[in-house]
């Protein structure tokens, strides 16, 4: 899944660079390491979860202004609920439309002080 959101957000323009992690703590680690426009994360990883990733994330002022996506098969309205709630900016359920991922991506990237 991770290859096929890469794929998906590579086809954006301006062109962006894809850091990928394996699991919550990779990501954790890779993100002191450089500058994020946009974070994808899935609620089920190894390690810590994606809610976990987006509270740490939301709560840090260093990464709190980088849109975030989640991207999970935990579809219902109260798992939707409880990760905007976090402060996630959008929540796509799988199996998804690349072009619906696209969009979105387009759309939190050009909000006026989005990013790192």
């Amino acid at each position: 899944m991770r290859s096929l959101i890469a794929s998906t957000l590579e086809d954006l323009v301006p062109a962006v660079k894809i850091t990928e992690a394996g699991s919550g703590f990779e990501a954790l680690r890779l993100l002191p390491r450089g500058s994020f426009d946009l974070i994808v994360t899935d609620i089920n990883m190894p390690d810590i979860n994606g809610l976990e990733l987006v509270s740490f994330l939301k709560k840090n002022p260093a990464f709190a202004r980088i849109p975030l996506i989640i991207v999970s098969t935990e579809g219902s309205a109260r798992d939707r609920e409880k990760g905007l709630g976090l402060g996630a900016d959008a929540y796509l359920v799988k199996p998804f439309e690349p072009e619906d991922l696209r969009a979105i991506a387009r759309a939190l990237l050009a909000r006026p002080g989005a990013g790192a």
